[in-house]
């Protein structure tokens, strides 16, 4: 992804780039894609019924991890209240929709790359609060 060089262009940020932000900016796209696709992949399992619940949790941090690598992404004024809220969000989904994709992980490769995107995600968020707050 061109996060770093695009994010240092921006005449608030006037070429200095937070690793960690970035790397979380990075992170939540790559998990929401990742998410978007097992879910995707869930629904064509012989057993949808039983992918449900992963299938939700899919969605809904595919959504909150788009959001947040958008806001994380605004870097004219601010709104780091709102920004730490959706990070904390945003890791909170990752290791809901990790914990259930760890579930089936054994039967669909999907679910296990999901999974350990969803940690790696969950991770960047955690890392990228000090830097917001």
């Amino acid at each position: 992804m061109q996060v770093c060089e695009m994010m240092s262009t921006h005449p608030d940020v006037q070429g200095s780039t937070e690793d960690a932000l970035l790397k979380f900016i990075e992170d939540a796209y790559s998990c929401a894609q990742t998410c978007t696709s097992c879910a995707d992949a869930c629904l064509a399992e012989e057993m949808v019924a039983d992918l449900r619940q992963c299938i939700r949790l899919n969605l809904d941090c595919a959504d909150i991890c788009a959001a947040t690598g958008t806001m994380g992404s605004r870097r004219t004024g601010s709104n780091e209240a709102v920004l730490v809220a959706a990070i904390k969000a945003c890791a909170e989904a990752c290791n809901r929709c990790a914990e259930e994709c760890e579930k089936h992980a054994g039967k669909h490769e999907h679910c296990r790359i999901c999974a350990e995107s969803c940690r790696r995600c969950a991770t960047a968020c955690n890392d990228a609060l000090p830097q917001v707050q």
